[in-house]
């Protein structure tokens, strides 16, 4: 996979990540930011594996 194919599939994981996923990544509360970077990550992972 080239770096371009990868950035395309970042870049369209990170466009389906949900409302409710957008706004906790700018939470100030750290677990609720925490819950969504992680949840963030696993949204690539899957990506990146297809």
């Amino acid at each position: 996979m080239t770096d371009f194919e990868t950035s395309q599939k970042i870049a369209k994981a990170v466009g389906h990540a949900p409302d409710w996923l957008r706004q906790d990544l700018s939470s100030k509360d750290p677990a609720v930011r925490t819950r969504a970077e992680e949840t963030l990550v696993a949204m690539i992972a899957a990506a990146l594996k297809k």
